[in-house]
């Protein structure tokens, strides 16, 4: 047979089954959750390329918060039965499989240490207030939603003990906090850990005022 006239039997072929073969599917959207419910942390930037200098040297220096605010709530007066606390004032009680369920939280707030030294309260043990975590197409978020001091911000997957949060900070009757970023007098960065079956705290090294260390207990309503 000669080539042109192989040629011709050929090409045709091929066209047909280039024609037939689907293209690929599109890539999903990168959602906050999966159809399961899980994370999809491919939504998450990631947060180091978000926070402020001065709030990664709150982080990098997180443990010296820790050390100065146990030591002075242990010297100084304070308000609230601190030896009741157990794990949630044990720097090292992190567990694995930080990630919070979504859903309605009862949290409340200690206050360890003092920024005005030994003038201050060592440390505050506050009532019960009301959170939530939700899926957010951002990621997970947390609120504390009443209180006359009411944190919340999105949480970053760090690794598998520990969630970094960037948020901000709402007082008294003032509507929820703005993004982080907004107000930098408010800004705020903490890291939430597990520290129990059902139990979990964030720790805000260094916050803006009053104390050298704030804890936010939460547990499922």
């Amino acid at each position: 047979m000669r080539p042109s006239r192989l040629c011709s039997l050929i090409v045709p072929l091929i066209l047909a089954a280039c024609a037939a073969t689907p293209p690929p599917p599109p890539p999903p959207p990168l959602s906050a959750t999966t159809a399961t419910g899980s994370i999809n942390t491919r939504a998450l930037r990631d947060w180091r390329g978000i926070v402020r200098s001065v709030d990664r040297d709150r982080y990098a220096r997180r443990d010296a918060a820790w050390q100065l605010a146990l030591e002075q709530a242990r010297r100084q007066t304070g308000s609230g039965d601190l030896r009741s606390l157990g794990d949630l004032i044990d720097p090292d009680a992190a567990r694995r499989d930080v990630t919070p369920p979504v859903g309605a939280y009862r949290c409340r707030t200690v206050k360890l240490g003092s920024q005005g030294g030994e003038q201050g309260l060592g440390y505050v043990v506050y009532d019960w207030f009301a959170c939530r975590i939700e899926a957010t197409p951002r990621g997970l978020k947390f609120s504390k939603t009443t209180g006359s001091q009411r944190p919340s911000g999105l949480l970053f997957p760090e690794d598998d003990r520990k969630m970094v949060m960037l948020g901000s900070l709402a007082l008294a009757a003032e509507p929820p906090a703005n993004s982080y970023g907004q107000r930098p007098e408010r800004d705020l960065v903490a890291v939430l850990e597990r520290i129990g079956e059902a139990r979990w705290r964030l720790v805000i090294p260094w916050p803006q005022s009053e104390s050298n260390l704030d804890l936010i207990e939460l547990v499922p309503a």
